[in-house]
């Protein structure tokens, strides 16, 4: 009896092994995983992958992204499903547009790429509310990512939506579609530590509910330890090496790996060096990585309303390979692509078994993979981050820089090393192609008694007030002053003081502009306290508050709160401070040009436009507008506000979201060195500027002729300093060591065609339609500096520029050996040299 028990026991056991390997398999195709990778039709896959936001790019732009990827070394592309944009009011669904999600997932099949869909639904990504719809907020009894009732049949509906869809559309794999991985809810585990008992019996209800809809392939969580079997757990963060699956079966996968920061609106621009990045990955694959996902590979734009925060720039560039426009950020795209190359050239040796560890040093080692067919590679890594290392391995000695990995795909011979760039940089320019619009204004009215406004005692929130269908609602109230008041015959003027939940306050006193106050994403709330004029008599006191994208992160959204949420008060009075929260108060949501559509195509010419010597500058609430004919050409559009405050944009009725041009960067911008741990606020640019002074205009949003734009400026600018300008390459630049490791020369070694390390050649390649018209440096010695501030050094090679100009100038692109008897000669025969070179595209 006791031996059929066992011997059932055993049968049942070998059933849940089976079951838990082959779980995904179905139709066309089959999609599985164990401890070393992910597996696709029985194949264990090194999977390199990227974030794409359909959003935040327009469908035309969609192709050239994902082939961009592609020929950057991408495996994947990687996306949320931004629920608030597909489901703007309850059952009512939307997917046009940049919201056409089936449309983006078919390109990428097109492209021969995989998807990692993150239906989420929770996204978080700076999304305004975290993706969810405001009018979720609004659902009785819910409370949002927990174990609750409302919440859960909401987002189970949704993900049934989209699962459904896909499965309608034989999108997954195991349909011959692309989708190789899905996940459920997003980086939830600091969450469910914060609410205990409750949030991990809603992440066991997520897992449940998202494995039953039988997609046939894989979900994940991250950043999610105990995530329920068989959900995979994966990694967020800048160094994911550290990580462990909570299983042994299961694969190590890196979800986001932060190619930078998103930009704040009164922040720095942050970026991450090529060196680190290429490191952070190359660390992660040595130590039996086998998915990584740049977050972001194309960051994109938030147009309209859609950034959260609050306060998060319209730009969302990430610093990523892939700038906001679409075009490639060099070195790190290239840099990049020469990692992901390399990587694939190991991949037979990565699948096959776990690391063996070589210690090389204090600061040193080897992770060295072998397959039973002989497959050998080796990740020779040196950790410090000032000195450059001599280390033997196997009998050969290698020079390993500072904070850097080489890459031996035969355990032999280096092919890469993250620390030495050989992709060409770029230097980008932003060039003007229409200035001077002839410009119309319109006088927004200040809060009135109008049908649409309502009067109350006390202060509302403002979220609930306007369900987040605009940034502004007014707040107006009568204020009596005695004639006998002191500060009337020559005292101090009161003090008004507003406290506000967020996000920034204009303060109207008789209809003029007393004051504007505003706080930031790390303090949202607002205190505005001035001196304000009065008068005798009845004053109208006007408060436009105004939300600047609703939070995204964080526990209870349906707690959420911004606007004037009081005390107001009057301090200075002969009665000494008067309390204003609980009068009656008028409500107005939103603005008149708003009620109008001014900036639709339609309702512009619903109101007398001012124009000529008499249009408003530097006047609070004012709508400016003009027409323009879309410039010749095809590079990516903007429009420079520099010269404007604080507004909204928008092209042919399309916003492009909200600009703040008037809240300059703070925060510590001095020189950075790729060495060493990144975080988000290591590498930081534009100080004392604007966050952001270029605002992308889509080309497919624009007319051949007769485009209308219009800008409504809150806080008053000089719309003449508006222009629209082109984003296009300025320089080109290579910067290359004359013994620098390249995987050609590597495939020519291990194809017996030579048999000595060959010197590497600089590549300089100006954008379609450019020529190299100049040299702008040229050295071969030991150049200082960074490409667009390259110096010579004490060794210089004096025949530089002669070669470049010989071989480059008039091109649009050309190839230069790095070899000194080109150069006429060794400059310094006893020191490593390298060529730095800068040339001008026009």
């Amino acid at each position: 009896m006791m031996g059929w028990k066992i011997a059932m026991c055993n049968a049942f056991l070998v059933v849940m092994l089976v079951l838990l390997s082959s779980w995904v398999s179905w139709g066309e195709a089959s999609v599985s995983y164990d401890h070393k990778a992910i597996s696709v039709n029985g194949q264990r896959r090194i999977l390199i992958s990227g974030s794409i936001h359909y959003p935040r790019s327009t469908p035309e732009m969609w192709p050239d992204l994902i082939q961009k990827a592609k020929e950057g070394g991408l495996d994947v592309i990687q996306t949320y499903v931004f629920w608030n944009g597909h489901e703007p009011e309850p059952g009512k669904y939307y997917f046009e547009g940049r919201y056409d999600l089936v449309k983006f997932i078919k390109l990428v099949h097109q492209a021969g790429l995989y998807v990692n869909l993150r239906i989420g639904p929770y996204a978080c990504a700076e999304w305004n509310f975290g993706g969810f719809p405001v009018w979720l907020k609004y659902v009785p009894g819910i409370s949002f990512r927990t174990n609750n009732g409302p919440f859960k049949a909401a987002m189970q509906k949704f993900t049934t939506k989209i699962v459904n869809m896909m499965k309608a559309e034989r999108l997954y794999e195991t349909q011959g579609g692309p989708i190789i991985l899905s996940q459920i809810e997003n980086e939830y585990g600091p969450m469910e530590y914060e609410l205990g008992a409750p949030g991990r019996a809603y992440s066991e209800w997520a897992a449940k509910m998202a494995v039953d809809l039988g997609t046939g392939v894989p979900w994940i969580m991250c950043k999610q330890d105990d995530a329920p079997d068989p959900i995979i757990n994966t990694c967020n963060g800048f160094y994911c090496d550290y990580f462990s699956p909570n299983k042994a079966y299961k694969p190590k996968m890196w979800t986001e790996a932060w190619t930078g920061w998103f930009t704040q609106f009164g922040g720095p621009v942050p970026y991450r060096p090529a060196e680190d990045l290429a490191f952070s990955v190359a660390r992660f694959i040595q130590k039996g990585g086998s998915f990584i996902n740049y977050y972001m590979y194309h960051g994109g734009t938030n147009f309209g309303r859609t950034a959260g925060g609050p306060f998060i720039a319209t730009s969302y560039d990430y610093d990523a390979p892939l700038d906001e426009y679409g075009l490639l950020r060099q070195p790190k795209w290239g840099h990049l692509k020469d990692l992901h190359r390399a990587i694939k050239l190991c991949e037979p040796a990565l699948v096959s078994g776990d690391p063996t560890v070589m210690s090389l040093g204090n600061y040193q080692e080897a992770h060295v993979f072998k397959s039973r067919s002989g497959s050998c590679a080796a990740f020779l890594a040196n950790y410090n981050q000032h000195s450059f290392a001599k280390v033997s391995f196997w009998n050969m000695h290698y020079n390993l820089p500072p904070w850097s990995i080489s890459i031996l795909p035969d355990c032999k011979n280096t092919v890469y090393n993250t620390a030495r760039i050989g992709a060409q940089s770029a230097q980008m320019k932003m060039t003007p192609v229409s200035k001077g619009f002839a410009w119309q204004s319109y006088n927004e009215e200040l809060m009135s008694y109008e049908d649409n406004s309502f009067t109350m005692v006390g202060l509302r929130e403002q979220i609930n007030t306007t369900r987040d269908n605009t940034d502004y609602l007014w707040y107006t109230t009568d204020v009596k002053i005695d004639p006998r008041e002191g500060f009337l015959r020559g005292g101090k003027w009161p003090v008004l003081t507003v406290f506000s939940a967020g996000h920034a306050l204009h303060v109207f006193i008789n209809g003029q502009l007393s004051g504007t106050a505003y706080g930031s994403l790390e303090s949202p709330k607002v205190t505005f306290s001035k001196s304000v004029n009065l008068r005798a008599g009845v004053n109208k006191i006007s408060l436009l508050s105004i939300a600047v994208g609703l939070p995204n992160v964080g526990p209870h959204f349906e707690t959420w709160n911004a606007g004037v949420l009081g005390p107001v008060s009057l301090s200075g009075l002969n009665e000494g401070k008067r309390d204003l929260t609980w009068q009656k108060w008028t409500y107005k949501v939103g603005l008149k040009g708003e009620s109008l559509s001014l900036h639709s195509l339609s309702g512009s010419s619903s109101v007398e436009w001012v124009e000529g010597s008499y249009i408003a500058q530097r006047q609070p609430l004012t709508w400016y507008k003009t027409t323009f004919n879309a410039p010749s050409g095809n590079e990516p559009l903007a429009l420079d506000m520099d010269t404007m405050s604080k507004g909204q944009v928008w092209i042919n009725g399309q916003s492009i979201g909200r600009y703040w041009n008037e809240y300059k960067a703070s925060g510590n911008c001095g020189a950075c060195n790729y060495a060493g741990w990144f975080n988000e606020k290591k590498c930081l640019s534009n100080c004392g500027k604007a966050s952001q002074r270029w605002y992308h205009v889509p080309r497919s949003w624009l007319r051949p002729t007769g485009n209308l734009l219009v800008v409504l400026e809150e806080w008053g600018g000089n719309p003449y300093g508006i222009s629209l300008v082109k984003r296009e390459v300025a320089s080109v630049c290579a910067d290359i060591y004359e013994w620098q490791p390249t995987l050609v020369n590597w495939q020519l070694q291990a194809s017996g065609k030579v048999n000595k390390p060959l010197r590497p050649k600089a590549h300089l390649s100006c954008a379609a339609g450019q020529k190299i018209s100049s040299i702008k440096f040229a050295s071969f010695g030991t150049p200082q500096g960074s490409c667009g501030n390259f110096q010579e050094g004490s060794c210089h090679a004096f025949h530089s520029y002669d070669v470049f100009e010989r071989y480059c100038i008039g091109q649009q692109s050309c190839t230069v050996p790095v070899t000194p008897e080109i150069f006429g000669g060794d400059p310094c025969p006893s020191v490593m040299k390298k060529l730095s070179v800068e040339a001008i595209c026009s």
